[in-house]
């Protein structure tokens, strides 16, 4: 039994000052610092006055410390699995790109594999698909030569590990693959890279699509006379939208904008981070594709915008300097409401009692102190 002390724990809604928090592989209590007996632990963690925040999710990674999800193999995913967990990802969703049927699956393979094994950093919740199935328009940094339709017989042999699917509805013929995804798998649509109007969004939406890929980018801009993917996002209360919150991908007014209309329940902060994120700048790659990495900007050759190189520490940072949203608040975008979204806040994305002990300790910087993932100090700065 561990137990941290002498912080702030952030809760869903409120700061806790002068608690001391007891956990294992789960956390066990919250109880005042002077009731506690030191001898009880076999670790007391000190704060040191900065804050305890549940552990990070990002549901939309590429990559991270040089390596890329579609390497497809262990060593890639471990290290993108201990770099992000100094930033204070505990768990993720390793994300896939438009490339072949071959390289896709085998992403996929070594993704279910390493769902069974203890990385040495943030923990692998299943994968997000982005792509083939997206629209040519906006293929965004997607590679064009391997864009395919909507095909269920694509995602069978891998529906049990496959959270998120990002496609462009449009290309889906009479809705069919959204339909039967919708009615045979627990996988979440997503809108992305998509050039669908406002009334193919709407449809799609009302047959169960009820999350956006990154709000903004990968869509036709919203315009008064054809309002589009952003227009029907904003007029449907049930669609979570993620963003790229680091003053590249979206301005601060957009941003703003997106959480005001939103609301801050319906807001999920990602990262989209590829191979160079917590890496120099330089020359780097993105599914198969030359990427170009200056001053916190990742780019292709013809200069589209190609992932980035955020972490959700500085995205969580960019929100506070960005919104009115409080700590508490801006915290929850990165962990509970992820976490509601794949169905696992009953385990993860708030300080709770018998929830895994994922937890972060950071500064008022948000400068990661502590990683611990399910009980264990995964980093210590």
């Amino acid at each position: 039994m561990k137990c941290i002390l002498n912080g702030t724990i952030l809760t869903e809604e409120s700061l806790l000052k002068n608690k001391a928090l007891i956990f294992d592989k789960t956390i066990i209590d919250i109880v005042d610092e002077f009731s506690i007996n030191r001898n009880d632990f076999s670790e007391i963690i000190n704060a040191e006055g900065n804050y305890i925040s549940p552990g990070f999710i990002d549901i939309h990674i590429h990559g991270s410390g040089g390596k890329d999800v579609m390497d497809g193999d262990f060593n890639s995913l471990q290290t993108i699995s201990k770099v992000i967990a100094r930033k204070g990802t505990t768990s993720f969703l390793p994300t896939t790109m438009t490339m072949s049927k071959k390289k896709i699956y085998n992403s996929l393979n070594c993704i279910k594999s390493c769902m069974n094994k203890n990385l040495e950093g943030a923990k692998i919740l299943g994968a997000h698909m982005e792509g083939p199935f997206i629209s040519y328009k906006y293929k965004g940094a997607q590679n064009p030569d391997f864009i395919i339709k909507p095909d269920f017989n694509f995602i069978k042999p891998f529906k049990d590990i496959i959270k998120i699917i990002t496609l462009a509805p449009e290309e889906d013929k009479n809705f069919n693959f959204i339909k039967k995804t919708i009615n045979n798998t627990n996988i979440i649509l997503s809108i992305g890279h998509s050039n669908a109007t406002y009334d193919e969004t709407i449809e799609a939406i009302n047959l169960g699509i009820h999350h956006a890929t990154h709000t903004f980018n990968g869509m036709p801009p919203f315009h008064h006379r054809t309002p589009g993917i952003i227009g029907a996002l904003f007029n449907s209360n049930n669609v979570k939208c993620e963003i790229i919150a680091d003053n590249i991908h979206v301005h601060k007014g957009a941003l703003k904008m997106l959480l005001n209309i939103k609301g801050k329940d319906n807001v999920i902060l990602i990262t989209d981070s590829m191979e160079a994120g917590c890496m120099q700048d330089g020359t780097w790659e993105l599914g198969g594709q030359k990427v170009i990495v200056k001053n916190n900007s990742a780019r292709l050759e013809s200069g589209s915008l190609a992932g980035s190189v955020l972490t959700l520490n500085t995205a969580i940072k960019n929100i506070l300097s960005s919104t009115d949203l409080t700590l508490n608040e801006a915290v929850n975008l990165a962990t509970l409401n992820p976490a509601k979204e794949l169905k696992i806040s009953n385990k993860k994305g708030s300080i709770d009692i018998n929830k895994d002990a994922d937890l972060v300790i950071f500064n008022e910087n948000l400068d990661v102190k502590y990683t611990i993932i399910e009980g264990n100090i995964v980093f210590k700065n």
